[in-house]
């Protein structure tokens, strides 16, 4: 594990649900500080992507990388899972997810949402997670909710709790599955204004998103997968700019006149 590896690497993976084959030998590479957008149709693959590379999804084949470090596995094919639980638990708490749906325990205020996990998981010390957990509230723009709980809040402003309670455990990465779609429009832009200073910060992230203007603005890097497999790929001035292939074109031309 050293500090030039890529956070996340993925080589050649394969991904079935039954005899349904949802990824077909992908790779990418989301490099530290880096921002790694996936881009395309309902159904391409891009969310079981991202639920693989948090180990949420076993894959049948291929290899992932955490910081240079190789998922060890056991079995094969649809019998293969991973070695080490420990190995898992340990990466999965480097690597947070943010839901489409905001996921946020409804018994729990905002505030004790953000420090479950850092509390519980990490074995930190409740005041010192307390404060963090304040300062991220405040990061996202809602540091005056801390007491509220989730019913109380607008959509935006659970998705923004969810990113702050993602940031609370302080990890590796960041991993966003379609954050903005259950929201409308105005609210959509208080989320794609947190994400673009999570950009700026220079944090890692990997972005599933509908959002080709968000894409475009954040990314270093954009994948657009198509029935399985990355069609294209590249920076995005490249990718939004001059599209190579008839897919991504039709695509783009699709998603602007939506």
């Amino acid at each position: 594990m050293t500090d030039t590896a890529p956070v996340i690497e993925i080589r050649d993976l394969h991904k079935s649900f039954g005899s349904l084959e949802v990824l077909k030998g992908v790779a990418m590479v989301a490099p530290r500080g880096h921002v790694i957008s996936l881009i395309g149709s309902s159904g391409s693959g891009k969310s079981t992507l991202l639920r693989c590379a948090n180990l949420l999804e076993d894959s049948q084949q291929g290899e992932i990388l955490f910081e240079g470090e190789p998922i060890k596995w056991r079995g094969r094919d649809h019998g293969r899972h991973p070695a080490d639980k420990a190995q898992v638990t340990r990466i999965r708490t480097n690597l947070s997810m943010v839901f489409q749906q905001f996921n946020l325990w409804a018994h729990m205020t905002i505030l004790q949402n953000v420090m479950e996990a850092p509390v519980t998981v990490l074995g930190r010390a409740r005041d010192e997670v307390e404060q963090k957990a304040r300062e991220y509230l405040g990061k996202v723009g809602i540091g005056d909710k801390c007491e509220a709980f989730p019913a109380q809040l607008s959509g935006g402003q659970q998705q923004r709790a969810a990113i702050a309670r993602a940031l609370a455990m302080e990890p590796r990465a960041l991993l966003f599955d379609e954050p903005t779609s259950a929201l409308d429009p105005e609210l959509e832009q208080e989320v794609v204004k947190v994400i673009k200073s999570l950009a700026e910060e220079g944090r890692t992230m990997l972005l599933v998103t509908h959002d080709m203007k968000l894409a475009a603005d954040v990314s270093d890097h954009v994948l657009f997968l198509h029935q399985g497999r990355i069609e294209e790929e590249g920076p995005p001035a490249e990718l939004f700019g001059q599209p190579k292939t008839d897919r991504l074109r039709q695509f783009l031309s699709h998603v602007q006149a939506a």
